[in-house]
C-alpha cells in the first residue's frame, strides 16, 4: 500500500488538508500526519507528534528535524506534502536524502512571508530560505498570482510551480439566504432588521490589523447610526482591542464573539465583509463571505486582490485610508442595488474556490508528480 505524509506546524491546519487526505484514502493510500499538537485527526491512519516551532530561531526545530527523519526512515513514504513555513522547512530538510529513493515532496505556500511591501528582514530570511529549499522540492504550490510569479522566476530555481484556487470551501455551508431567513437569524442572535452589520472573521494578531477597523468605528457610527461590527476570532490582542472599544464607548457597536463554529450563520446575517489585513495568502474567510452573498471592503494586498474583482479595495498606506474605508462602507449602506450586485458577483467568483474544484485540481497535481 502506498503511503502519504502530511506535515504542518500545528494540527489545526488539518482543516485545509482534510479533503485531500480523504481523497488519498479513497484511492487506497495509507495517510499519516505529523504536527506539534496531539489531537484526533480525521482521514488519518497515524498521527505523529513532532516538535515544530513557528520561530525559525527555535532549537525545537532541530529536535523536530531528527524526530521527523526517524519517522521517514521507518515509514518509507511515496509522497510527502508539507505546509506552514517552519513545517515546510524542517520537512524538506529531513526528506532531502529520501528523495534519492523516489519519495516526492510537495510544499504548499499559503502566503510567502516575503511579499511586496514586506519588511526587508522577511526578504533576507524567508526569500533566501525558500529559494534554497526549492531545490529539495518536487513541486511548489501557490495560491495567488504574486506568489506564483515569485516562485516561477528563474532565479528562484523551482523545478515545478503550480497555482491553485485555494484549498476549497464547502459551498453547501456558505450560501446566500432569503430576506426572511436573514431576519430570523438576526432575531436568533439578538440583532435588529435595521442593523447594518459588518463582519470580520480573523485571529486577533498584528497582521490582521483589527486596530485600523476599530479606529474607524466612531466615524462609521456617526455616518451610519445602526452600524454594528462582529469580530469572530480570538488571539493575543483580544484584551487590548476590548479595552480600546470600552474606552471609546463603542461596546454596543463592536461585538467580540470569540472563536466560532457557526461563521456560516454569522455571514448570512451580516451585510458587508471587511478586512484591513496587512498580509494574506488567499483568505478563506473572504471566500466564505463572498459565497454567502456579502459585498467586500478590504485592503489592497496580495491574495485579497486575487479574489475581490468586484468589491471595494483601499490602500492601507494612504493618508486617507480611514476616510476611504468609511466612504466605501457608506456607499454600500446607501445603495441597496449596489450591495445586491456586488454580492451576486461575489457568489459567482466563489464558485471557483469550491472544495470539489480544489480536490480535482490537487488530484491532478498529485498524479502528475507521482509519475
Amino acid at each position: 500500500m502506498k503511503k502519504v505524509l502530511f506535515t504542518s506546524h500545528v494540527a489545526n491546519f488539518v482543516k485545509f488538508n482534510k479533503p485531500f487526505m480523504k481523497w488519498f484514502q479513497e484511492q487506497g493510500w495509507e495517510v499519516h500526519y505529523a504536527s506539534l499538537d496531539e489531537e484526533e485527526i480525521p482521514y488519518c491512519d497515524q498521527h505523529f507528534k513532532v516538535d515544530f516551532n513557528r520561530s525559525p530561531y527555535s532549537f525545537d526545530n532541530v529536535r523536530a528535524y531528527f524526530q521527523l527523519k526517524k519517522i521517514l526512515k521507518r515509514e518509507h513514504y511515496d509522497l510527502i506534502h508539507c505546509h506552514t513555513p517552519m513545517g515546510g522547512v524542517v520537512t524538506r530538510l529531513a526528506a532531502k536524502s529520501f528523495r534519492k529513493n523516489g519519495t516526492k515532496v510537495l510544499y504548499t505556500a499559503h502566503g510567502f512571508h516575503f511579499y511586496k511591501g514586506a519588511p526587508k528582514r522577511n526578504w533576507l530570511l524567508y526569500y533566501n530560505m525558500e529559494r534554497f529549499l526549492a531545490r529539495y522540492t518536487d513541486c511548489i504550490i501557490t495560491m495567488n498570482e504574486e506568489d506564483y510569479q515569485a516562485a516561477s522566476a528563474p532565479k528562484f530555481g523551482a523545478k515545478c510551480v503550480k497555482k491553485i484556487d485555494g484549498v476549497g470551501v464547502d459551498l453547501s455551508r456558505f450560501h446566500p439566504v432569503s430576506a426572511e431567513e436573514k431576519s430570523a437569524l438576526r432575531k436568533e442572535y439578538g440583532f435588529q432588521d435595521e442593523d447594518f452589520i459588518l463582519i470580520y472573521v480573523a485571529e486577533m494578531i498584528p497582521r490582521k490589523n483589527h486596530a485600523f477597523l476599530l479606529e474607524q468605528m466612531g466615524e462609521l457610527k456617526k455616518q451610519i447610526p445602526t452600524v454594528k461590527l462582529i469580530l469572530a476570532g480570538r488571539g493575543d490582542l483580544l484584551e487590548q482591542h476590548q479595552a480600546y472599544v470600552k474606552q471609546q464607548g463603542l461596546s454596543s457597536v463592536v461585538l467580540f464573539m470569540g472563536y466560532r463554529t457557526d461563521v456560516n450563520k454569522l455571514f448570512q446575517l451580516a451585510d458587508v465583509d471587511v478586512s484591513p489585513s496587512f498580509q494574506e495568502g488567499l483568505p478563506i474567510n473572504m471566500i466564505e463571505a463572498m459565497a454567502s452573498g456579502l459585498p467586500v471592503v478590504c485592503s489592497k494586498i496580495r491574495g485579497q486582490v486575487d479574489l475581490v474583482k468586484n468589491g471595494f479595495l483601499f490602500f492601507l498606506d494612504s493618508v486617507d485610508a480611514g476616510r476611504d474605508f468609511v466612504d466605501k462602507v457608506k456607499q454600500i449602506y446607501l445603495n441597496d442595488e449596489l450591495r445586491a450586485s456586488m454580492g451576486k458577483k461575489g457568489v459567482e467568483v466563489a464558485r471557483r474556490y469550491s472544495v470539489e474544484q480544489a480536490v480535482e485540481k490537487m488530484a491532478g497535481i498529485y498524479r502528475e508528480i507521482e509519475r
